[in-house]
């Protein structure tokens, strides 16, 4: 979806239309959860906190967010989508996989079935959505950024090479942007220049995640359109509206995510090992510490004394805390359904 919250909101409010929006925090703390294309034009972006969004562009409009609102609309274009295929994959409210190999229209031609439903969602929802269309995860979510917004951008089979070998390696899908300036330094701009790395230089410059970069660049990308998704985490976080620089109001403030973050565990019905603490000092500089533990976190009695061990680790003394976070992950799994390869037309 284009601008998704912020679409929502100018559709909900003709006032808004064609002005620069935020949905997001309108306190000194607050923080953008989306920006209308009006607004991204000042150079407004999601997670930007609100007073620098401000001042980058100071006709924007502030909008707090109605995520029942947000969940109502992506319920309905989910429909939308399981009315041509049971393969669907939700990334987020706003955004999805969808396997059309096998579709419920009898459709040959993924194109034509991107195209409508694009026209569905304009018509049932009054948004626009922007598609991507190639032959794997990879390749379609990098296809769905192009020509936003209403964009519709098709990576042929025949062209997929090419496409990858003059793709700016910023964006590649699964490179962040730290790991973006580490190729940089190293000569490596486009797809082509990370072709010519070997398996084993990519390993031994970034880890495991080096067989997943040698993969992508040649087109391999296996992955499986997913419905049935295994939650990875389960997280709660809070920004405070006062920098925290003792230790004391620290653990005040961390029991308070932990109650949050122990209802969300049992709503959900999982249990984890692994322990992640989020810091983000003043100067928005973010930190992690990560315990893993042999037991399941499954009292809140753990999950206290746990997160108390992380927050010993973190040194507070010359910074103060603009934000703490906690999530529990290392989550059981559930039994994934086999892969269906069947080949169709673009």
């Amino acid at each position: 979806m284009d601008a998704f919250f912020a679409s929502i909101e100018q559709r909900d409010n003709p006032e808004l239309r064609g002005k620069p929006v935020a949905v997001g925090g309108t306190t000194d703390r607050g923080v953008v959860a989306a920006a209308s294309y009006e607004a991204r034009k000042f150079g407004v972006y999601s997670a930007m906190a609100t007073k620098v969004a401000i001042r980058k562009c100071p006709n924007l409009q502030i909008v707090k967010p109605r995520f029942d609102i947000y969940k109502k609309v992506s319920k309905q274009i989910q429909q939308i989508f399981l009315e041509y295929t049971d393969l669907v994959e939700p990334l987020s409210l706003d955004e999805a996989f969808l396997d059309v190999t096998k579709n419920k229209k009898g459709a040959a031609s993924a194109t034509l079935i991107a195209k409508e439903i694009k026209s569905r969602i304009r018509n049932e929802t009054s948004l626009t959505a922007s598609a991507g269309i190639s032959v794997n995860k990879f390749l379609a979510k990098i296809a769905s950024d192009y020509n936003k917004p209403d964009g519709l951008y098709l990576i042929p089979p025949e062209k997929v090479i090419k496409f990858i070998e003059e793709l700016d390696i910023d964006k590649f899908f699964g490179v962040g942007k730290v790991t973006a300036r580490k190729m940089h330094k190293l000569g490596i701009h486009k797809g082509k220049d990370l072709k010519s790395r070997d398996q084993s230089e990519l390993i031994r410059l970034f880890g495991k995640p080096g067989i997943f970069y040698y993969n992508i660049v040649r087109g391999n990308d296996d992955r499986a359109v997913n419905p049935d998704r295994v939650r990875k985490s389960i997280g709660a976080e809070l920004t405070f509206e006062k920098d925290l620089s003792t230790r004391f109001a620290l653990i005040a403030e961390l029991y308070k995510i932990e109650k949050i973050l122990m209802e969300r565990i049992d709503k959900a019905g999982k249990t984890g090992r692994t322990l992640t603490l989020k810091v983000k000092y003043a100067d928005f500089e973010q930190i992690t510490r990560s315990k893993t533990v042999q037991e399941k976190i499954t009292e809140f009695s753990m999950l206290h004394n746990y997160s108390k061990e992380l927050l010993q680790q973190i040194d507070i003394s010359e910074k103060k805390v603009r934000l703490l976070g906690l999530t529990v992950s290392n989550l059981e799994d559930e039994d994934q359904a086999p892969d269906l390869q069947l080949t169709l037309n673009f």
